[in-house]
């Protein structure tokens, strides 16, 4: 799998902060993989990946870390159900519940109703409404997130974090995805060039002057795009049983880390859904903690 780097690039910060940083990471890793002993500094940072600016002045090398495509992802994750017997409806689009005597019994849509015998809500920031619809609203905000494609000459070989700009550079599917920020303006996808732009001059700090005038973004960047992750006040996910229904489950809510949580959440919530008992595991995510 690619590996990640993490680097400063401002004489703003030091090669203390960039240990900093790695103590952290250190931290939150808690021995499960592999960290290195120290940052790498001066001109030595730059060999780490042929795509750091000379702007780049410390960093270090996390063997084993990757990144994922998320279209290849969902296609493979789909592929992957298709030949195990799953049937996936494609391109349908639940706007409600058939439900009696405290259970869920189908799925509304525009394509008819489906029947079923539980059903887990995990539908990011339309989780809210969904639920809401079960008279269970949450109140989720959407942290959107900004990310472009361009085709960069040297392209990132690893993935890059810039941690003080705190945005981010991925090889995927032959170009390099650039992504950041956190803005909170409501619960749509509507998508502000300004931010694109920002994230961009971001860059440049680390990957060099790729472009000279924000003006040229228009025909340089592919694919700009804007998404909402669904975040609740404390920040922790809900991943719990729906409360007044027995068959109904909710796991939202994982804010940045949806992809890299979605594996142990549908491992815990499906040991919930199938015994009735839920997993002490879980017991930090009810859906009630907020009004106890």
């Amino acid at each position: 799998m690619p590996s990640s780097i993490s680097g400063t690039a401002d004489s703003s910060l030091s090669a203390a902060e960039a240990r900093h940083h790695l103590a952290v990471q250190r931290e939150m890793a808690d021995g499960r993989y592999p960290m290195p002993d120290d940052v790498v500094t001066g001109d030595e940072a730059r060999l780490l990946d042929g795509a750091l600016s000379p702007q780049v002045r410390a960093a270090y090398l996390v063997e084993g870390e990757g990144v994922v495509d998320p279209e290849a992802f969902g296609r493979g994750l789909g592929e992957a159900l298709a030949a195990s017997g799953v049937k996936v409806h494609e391109n349908t689009e639940v706007d409600g519940f058939r439900t009696t005597a405290g259970r869920v019994t189908a799925l509304r849509t525009g394509d008819g109703e489906i029947p079923c015998s539980a059903v887990v809500i995990a539908a990011g920031m339309r989780s809210a409404g969904l639920l809401g619809s079960l008279g269970r609203p949450l109140p989720l905000q959407a942290g959107k997130g900004y990310s472009f494609s361009v085709d960069l000459d040297p392209a990132p070989r690893h993935t890059l974090y810039f941690g003080e700009r705190r945005a981010v550079a991925s090889p995927i599917a032959g170009t390099t995805r650039i992504g950041g920020t956190m803005e909170l303006s409501g619960n749509n996808n509507r998508l502000d060039w300004r931010r694109i732009v920002a994230v961009a001059l971001a860059s440049r700090h680390y990957l060099g002057r790729w472009f000279d005038d924000p003006d040229d973004l228009v025909t340089l960047i592919r694919d700009p795009w804007v998404g909402g992750r669904p975040f609740l006040p404390d920040g922790l996910p809900v991943i719990d049983r729906v409360p007044g229904y027995d068959n109904a489950f909710a796991a939202t809510g994982h804010g940045m880390l949806g992809v890299t949580l979605g594996p142990v959440t549908g491992h815990r919530l499906s040991e919930y859904v199938t015994t009735g008992r839920r997993p002490q595991a879980l017991t930090p995510f009810r859906f009630d903690r907020g009004r106890q």
